[in-house]
């Protein structure tokens, strides 16, 4: 080197061009891995239909830009937003009871003329941002007095989503200000005593069920007392897992769904189209993969800076988990069918949009740590 050159600085990379949009560049790839697995299976279980996948291709672009649009806020934003986030999505809710549209026996969507959409999918944001926020600033572990409280906010959404009705969603929501909750330092005698009353109330809930809710719960229990009836997706939906075997039949060979046996193919059961195609091997990797979002999601929740980041990190990470498990373990017949996405494969637009928004929310945690640590 001449005596008086300075070193050139190195030219920014695509990790430094990510962090300057304060995307996270391990997690990006991450997501991206499961949607582009997802627009093949979609491929396949919506018969080979280019328009079907060009659709999911632009929800998953809009949810992308929503994601990167919400990584720029610095998430101190989002803590003053919360509130206001709660009370206008609450409102929506109850709009969507007295106006909402109709659809396969619910209400549950607002038409605003321009655009038709979901408020509780905007509840699935704004409910772990409101506990988180709620419990921010007070003593940890919470009293007893914060955690009644706590459960009025989780449970006003809930039982409006629930009246309309929607059993999966409702418990997502339950889910997500659940685990800001519990990541809270709730002890365990709480959780035992919530269970035990919960236990105690199920006859009374079990009244309060509709018709169609019993029998899932029924059908649970003994498909094969209906088969050809309220049985018919579970057992269909075991004959495609279990023909997949360990290779599976390959990428658009399988029949279930491309025969029209398998119901909600390429929405709520496409996990069974997926099992069916690539095997045991192709879902132990798309297992693997989400456990990594997950294992991402929990790192960056458990280096916040603070207890909101925390919380709200940690409350996102698990209810991404319990998509998952739900729709896995409802398509494999161990829990009743709620309706729950197989988040980024299941074909749909409001779940995706808010769900990358979630981890555009986690993005922001990530990258603004990083900035002020510099």
């Amino acid at each position: 080197m001449l005596h008086g050159s300075r070193p050139r600085k190195p030219e920014p990379g695509l990790g430094d061009w990510l962090e300057t949009w304060h995307v996270d560049l391990p997690l990006l790839l991450l997501l991206l891995c499961v949607a582009t697995i997802g627009l093949f299976v979609q491929y396949s279980a919506s018969g080979h239909s280019v328009p079907a996948v060009w659709s999911q291709v632009q929800r998953l672009i809009l949810g992308l830009i929503a994601m990167v649009a919400v990584a720029q806020a610095p998430p101190d934003l989002y803590r003053s937003f919360a509130p206001w986030a709660y009370l206008v999505t609450l409102v929506l809710l109850v709009l969507v009871l007295l106006l909402g549209d109709h659809a396969k026996g619910a209400q549950r969507w607002l038409d605003l003329g321009v655009i038709r959409f979901q408020p509780s999918e905007i509840m699935k944001l704004a409910m772990p941002m409101t506990v988180a926020a709620f419990l921010h600033h007070r003593r940890l572990p919470p009293s007893l007095l914060t955690i009644g409280f706590t459960l009025l906010l989780i449970g006003l959404p809930a039982g409006l989503i629930m009246i309309q009705p929607d059993l999966g969603t409702s418990l997502l929501i339950i889910a997500a200000g659940g685990f800001a909750l519990f990541f809270a330092g709730l002890q365990w005698r709480w959780i035992l005593t919530a269970l035990a009353a919960i236990g105690a109330a199920a006859p009374i809930l079990w009244e309060r069920l509709h018709d169609y809710q019993r029998q899932r719960i029924l059908t649970l229990l003994n498909p094969e007392s209906d088969p050809l009836g309220a049985g018919y997706h579970i057992t269909q939906s075991k004959i495609a897992i279990g023909s997949g075997g360990l290779f599976g039949k390959g990428w658009l060979n399988g029949t279930q769904a491309k025969l029209d046996f398998l119901p909600e193919s390429h929405t709520d059961f496409i996990f069974a189209v997926y099992a069916e195609e690539l095997g045991l091997l192709g879902v132990l990797l798309l297992l693997a993969l989400y456990l990594a979002i997950v294992g991402r999601s929990l790192w960056i929740a458990l280096r916040a800076q603070d207890t909101f980041q925390r919380l709200l990190g940690g409350a996102f990470a698990m209810t991404f988990f319990i998509y998952i498990f739900i729709n896995v373990g409802m398509v494999i017949g161990l829990l009743p069918v709620v309706g729950v996405p197989l988040p980024l494969l299941s074909y749909g637009g409001t779940s995706a949009v808010s769900l990358l928004a979630c981890f555009g929310i986690l993005m922001s945690i990530q990258t603004h740590r990083k900035l002020l640590a510099k």
